[in-house]
């Protein structure tokens, strides 16, 4: 009876350690330039970091990186509380805003982010070929730029193809609306140039999900400008770029659209098996 009663210890002990749920822990404002970079420079030490959310003991974990939103010239960096507890690590992002800087350097600093992450990521149990760019609105667009355009990423001599996904939120296809302000273009003038993701259309970028909200009820004609941008790619010889609009949604459609992104994420990861 007493060797029974040991036994059934050791199972429920064993099973008690299997049915634990899974501990994440955050890190927060870690540096991503060199600490130059923040040398008298109050600023960028403030905007500058990033925070990140890992399960803990757990190895070769993807990670999706997260840019809020805010027209590059407000917001903050956050986790959102629908991509937590879900076998993920996420990296949300701070960045320099516009008039602060000239919103080029939103961009440059979306990149030296990414690639931070992907040079530091093991060190937390990641896997840096299992990262999944993604944000809403000005941070679908940073998104988007600093994956398909990949001067950005070369600067750190790191290859903007290994990044596993790109999943932006309702970003701007076209040049960002900041950045022609800054050249005194107006606002519902639609201009085309490097600082316009459409420029940067090809055919081997990351696989690739674009959502938007409904397009009667998105914001000056978002839902359009993802739809040409899906379309360019396809015509550029792109096999993996869908788009998806959530109907009855305008443009702050983050709610619905996270569980899209976790199965984006779950569908490029088994497909890497």
């Amino acid at each position: 009876m007493k060797n029974y009663f040991t036994l059934l210890l050791i199972i429920i002990s064993v099973f008690c350690s299997f049915a634990q749920k899974t501990e994440y822990t955050t890190q927060s404002n870690i540096r991503y330039y060199p600490e130059s970079i923040y040398k008298n420079d109050a600023y960028a030490a403030e905007r500058c970091v990033l925070d990140i959310y890992y399960p803990k003991g757990v190895k070769d974990f993807a990670t999706i990186l997260w840019f809020h939103g805010g027209g590059l010239t407000e917001g903050s960096k956050y986790i959102p509380e629908a991509l937590k507890d879900k076998g993920y690590c996420i990296v949300a992002i701070g960045y320099r805003l516009s008039p602060n800087v000239k919103a080029k350097s939103c961009i440059e600093d979306a990149a030296a982010a990414i690639a931070w992450v992907y040079k530091n990521i093991a060190t937390y149990g990641g896997d840096p070929s299992h990262l999944f760019v993604s944000g809403h609105s000005a941070g679908g667009y940073l998104a988007m730029m600093t994956v398909l355009d990949k001067s950005y990423l070369s600067k750190y001599n790191m290859d903007a193809d290994k990044i596993a996904g790109l999943i932006p939120f309702s970003g701007q296809c076209i040049t960002h609306f900041t950045i022609r302000k800054e050249k005194g273009i107006p606002e519902k003038q639609p201009v085309v140039d490097e600082f316009a993701p459409l420029y940067h259309v090809r055919s081997d970028a990351p696989p690739t999900l674009l959502i938007t909200g409904d397009r009667e009820l998105e914001m000056l004609g978002r839902y359009e400008e993802n739809a040409y941008m899906a379309r360019m790619m396809k015509i550029a010889g792109h096999k993996d770029i869908r788009l998806l609009e959530l109907q009855g949604y305008g443009h702050n459609m983050e709610a619905p659209a996270f569980p899209l992104l976790l199965k984006e994420v779950k569908r490029i990861m088994d497909l890497k098996k």
